[in-house]
């Protein structure tokens, strides 16, 4: 399955990546330290939202009802922020329904670990602005289900699955990438 074989070839950038997010948990002491977190998040998402605009709705039906970049929005929002100034992101190129699911692979994917994410942020004395790391609550389960079964029907050939899994690696490296930089750019 596609899903699996996307797992076991992003572990390490998942897990490097991973690292990188939590460094930054570790070192937020108030809300606006909290939006600036968020503020790596809105302009990552964002920014691979629109690069898998014109090809994800083909084969994610239901993507429109998924969670996206506007909830984090709403969240930096929330704390009193706003996404004027953001740190610098770039989406992996995306071409085709194959690329672009396996882009949005590791954005689903991270649903299952906001909970942890709200659980720290919670011991820090954050107490709101959780709204996209809440995920889908209870139905969490049932829509990365859905994600996966979506992606596992696609592929065709065995260049499919390189394209996919490419995909998904480059989009955890950039991903990563996001929380390096210093610099910021205004919001198109």
């Amino acid at each position: 399955m596609l899903s699996t074989q996307i797992k076991e070839a992003t572990k390490e950038g998942h897990q490097e990546t991973e690292k990188k997010v939590v460094l930054r948990i570790k070192n937020i002491s108030n809300n606006e330290d909290y939006v600036e977190l968020l503020k790596c998040f809105y302009a990552y998402f964002n920014t691979v939202e629109k690069a898998i605009a014109p090809y994800i709705n083909t084969v994610l039906t239901d993507y429109n009802e998924r969670r996206n970049s506007s909830y984090i929005k709403a969240d930096i929002e929330e704390l009193g922020g706003s996404i004027d100034k953001l740190p610098n992101a770039t989406a992996t190129e995306i071409k085709d329904a194959i690329q672009a699911m396996g882009a949005l692979y590791v954005l689903e994917g991270s649903i299952m670990g906001g909970p942890y994410i709200v659980q720290m942020l919670q011991k820090k004395g954050i107490e709101k602005g959780f709204s996209f790391f809440s995920g889908y609550g209870s139905e969490s389960g049932l829509k990365w289900a859905s994600f996966t079964a979506a992606l596992n029907i696609l592929p065709k050939t065995e260049s499919d699955i390189a394209k996919a899994v490419d995909a998904a690696r480059e989009t955890f490296k950039k991903f990563g990438e996001v929380f390096e930089t210093t610099a910021t750019v205004q919001v198109q």
